[in-house]
């Protein structure tokens, strides 16, 4: 069984599902609401234990309902809390989503995912350094992300960087990072108008381009590589980038190699979708043997 170590955001997700998205101005009747819990970096803490491997959380939560429900759905999934510490004087986090179109758009309001910040992970660092690999997103502090990259960096731990959401991210802090997952999206925001095989050249088998239902692009040193995905039936998009990297972290962790990793990532992320909720189709490793 594989440590995994997961740095990041967790949030209560309030889902509105509706046949359009409402331009600006206009009221339009949904068809469902719902909340379930998510947040990228509890939503790949929970994808990763499902398929087997021991995991522990580091983030935060508010001393509020939401921040109770966040915990237990968490240990009902076999996710360590020990460094999920609740914050009193501010909100848990929550992420608004709106899924129209087999397609969803979020607004995430980080709450208590900003008080995630360096000393706070100066806590936990044991639990930091000792892992087979680390994943960590871009939900909390930016700050936090540089300093968990350095410390894994300085101690030689694997380390995958989720840049989501998208914001620009420093030359170094991509030189550091042993696994860069972008979506297509996030690359543009990232590289802005660079070329994008160039830039594939520049981070051989570190740079993964995610582009949904075409599958996974990099380079590995010779040739510029697209490993398809799997034709499903979308239910919910929701969660399927969280489920990707969480699958690919334990693949690599487990020593398989790049290809086979993201074959493994690929299918998991395409089960994923086929149910409600960011972590209602997260497979279990039954479910992908199956």
């Amino acid at each position: 069984m594989v440590n995994i170590t997961v740095v990041g955001s967790s949030s209560i997700d309030l889902v509105v599902t509706a046949p359009t998205r409402p331009k600006a101005g206009e009221t339009i009747i949904g068809n469902d609401f719902q909340t379930v819990p998510g947040g990228k970096g509890a939503n790949q803490a929970v994808a990763a234990s499902r398929l087997g491997a021991n995991v522990s959380m580091i983030g935060r939560v508010g001393k509020d309902t939401f921040g109770e429900e966040i915990l237990s759905n968490l240990q009902e999934n076999k996710v360590s809390v020990e460094y999920v510490e609740p914050v009193t004087d501010v909100a848990s986090g929550t992420a608004h989503i709106t899924l129209a179109e087999d397609d969803n758009s979020i607004i995430f309001v980080k709450g208590a995912n900003d008080y995630v910040t360096p000393d706070y992970i100066k806590k936990s660092l044991d639990k930091l350094i000792k892992a087979d690999i680390v994943l960590i997103q871009q939900e909390i502090p930016e700050e936090t992300v540089e300093f968990v990259i350095e410390t894994c960096h300085t101690y030689e731990v694997p380390i995958l960087l989720n840049p989501a959401p998208a914001r620009e991210v420093s030359n170094q802090v991509i030189e550091r990072t042993t696994y860069l997952t972008p979506n297509e999206h996030e690359f543009s925001i990232m590289f802005g108008n660079e070329n994008r095989s160039d830039v594939l050249k520049r981070y051989p088998n570190k740079l993964l381009i995610t582009e949904g239902k075409n599958g996974v692009r990099y380079f590995d040193g010779e040739a510029e590589i697209v490993i398809p995905s799997y034709e499903v039936v979308p239910v919910d998009t929701t969660g399927a980038g969280d489920t990707f990297n969480a699958s690919f972290a334990i693949a690599i962790a487990e020593g398989r190699s790049l290809e086979d990793a993201i074959r493994f990532a690929n299918k998991a992320a395409s089960i994923s979708i086929t149910k409600f909720g960011a972590q209602g189709g997260m497979p279990t490793r039954t479910e992908m043997e199956e």
